[in-house]
């Protein structure tokens, strides 16, 4: 996921050059579409019942994730302000790499619990 990111990441940073204010909208406007496809594919593995709560918090996470990342598709093109979008898609990105780190940490616990933990 985060190469998936980098190029956007760059687009955001605030010294990043946005000559053609428009350009730079539709830019960023296609790098979202990767990012938005990579949580849609994102899908839940069975768990044991002990991940089984998390698993579900995991996709619930995803689903806000998805809605505001849709949200904020939607006002790349016609936001007044770049640098504030900048900003939420910025701390969205943090979010959906905290989330991405969450997921990653469940499919662990569940190899552990598989190989008979680390004790």
């Amino acid at each position: 996921m985060t190469a998936m990111t980098a190029a956007l990441e760059d687009l955001l940073r605030p010294g990043s050059d946005r000559g053609s204010l428009s350009a730079w909208r539709w830019s960023v406007r296609r790098q979202l579409v990767p990012v938005r496809d990579q949580l849609l594919r994102e899908h839940p593995a069975r768990h044991e019942a002990w991940l089984s709560a998390r698993a579900t918090r995991m996709l619930r996470e995803r689903d806000e994730l998805i809605a505001r990342l849709n949200a904020v598709a939607a006002e790349v093109l016609s936001a007044p302000d770049a640098d504030d979008l900048a900003d939420r898609l910025t701390r969205l990105l943090a979010d959906i790499a905290r989330h991405h780190q969450r997921v990653d940490d469940l499919a662990w616990d569940d190899v552990e619990l598989e190989i008979g933990g680390s004790e």
